[in-house]
């Protein structure tokens, strides 16, 4: 979005609009954002996604393969990182997975739908930070229900000097609390940073156009040209990310799981 004096705003993309006043409860107004609007956009997305493998025919679509690879992704995941209990465990890290995936995927799209336009939920510190609590809570709930207070030999790895014993649990313990922080940090950062760096390029490039010819060759042809390689970049970062909040929920699963 323009600025005044025609500067392109790089943060005015995160800015949660209201779509819907909605309604209040106990003096707190809920209403419907574009944040809410897009959220509905990928558990949609997730949903339709899902509905192309539900036949199970005997010769698969390209759209049940799509599913069964994906389902078969996460499975794999989990049997190599918690073994096999962590098969029970697919349809919350697979969920987790898709929807973070469609979300930074539709954060990317060039148009809007319905005069929306897209927006990466992902990007707000809220979102990631929900999701990982999410996680970290089954975390500690699989590990209580398991091994009762026996859980919190955790925090006091096989080995430890009886010297360290003073230590070393407290080492473990925060760095057990910071995981849900960094979890959410991590994919916080990444689709934020991705985007300024989009919106800048495309600042330089109506600038550029706005300056002449001259200006418009000598600097909106390269950022166009680096805002193509950045875009397809981002596609490869939407993934990426995904996978990483994907992998390390089923590594904390596994010590939750597996705990020795």
């Amino acid at each position: 979005m323009a600025a005044g004096g025609g500067k392109i705003d790089p943060m005015h993309q995160f800015e949660v609009q209201t779509i819907w006043d909605g309604f209040a409860i106990g003096g707190h107004q809920i209403a419907f954002t574009n944040s809410s609007a897009w959220m509905v956009a990928a558990v949609v997305a997730l949903i339709a996604f899902m509905s192309m493998g539900l036949k199970g025919s005997l010769v698969p679509t390209r759209g049940q393969m799509m599913v069964e690879g994906a389902t078969r992704f996460i499975d794999n995941m989990l049997a190599a990182n918690v073994g096999p209990e962590g098969k029970k465990y697919v349809p919350y890290v697979f969920s987790l997975f898709m929807f973070i995936l469609f979300a930074n995927l539709l954060g990317l799209l060039p148009l809007g739908v319905v005069g929306v336009h897209p927006f990466t939920f992902t990007s707000h510190f809220t979102i990631t930070g929900v999701l990982a609590i999410m996680s970290f809570s089954i975390v500690l709930i699989v590990g209580f229900w398991r091994h009762g207070l026996h859980f919190f030999s955790l925090f006091v790895p096989h080995g430890t000097p009886l010297w360290l014993m003073w230590l070393i649990p407290v080492i473990e313990l925060v760095s057990f609390m910071v995981r849900p922080f960094s979890l959410a940090l991590r994919l916080f950062v990444a689709m934020m940073a991705g985007h300024i760096l989009l919106k800048v390029l495309a600042g330089f490039i109506i600038n550029a156009g706005n300056s002449g010819l001259l200006w418009g060759g000598v600097v909106g042809v390269p950022s166009f040209v680096l805002m193509v390689g950045i875009s397809a970049l981002e596609l490869l970062v939407a993934g990426i990310q995904a996978y990483v909040f994907a992998l390390l929920t089923s590594l904390y699963i596994n010590d939750a799981v597996n705990l020795h």
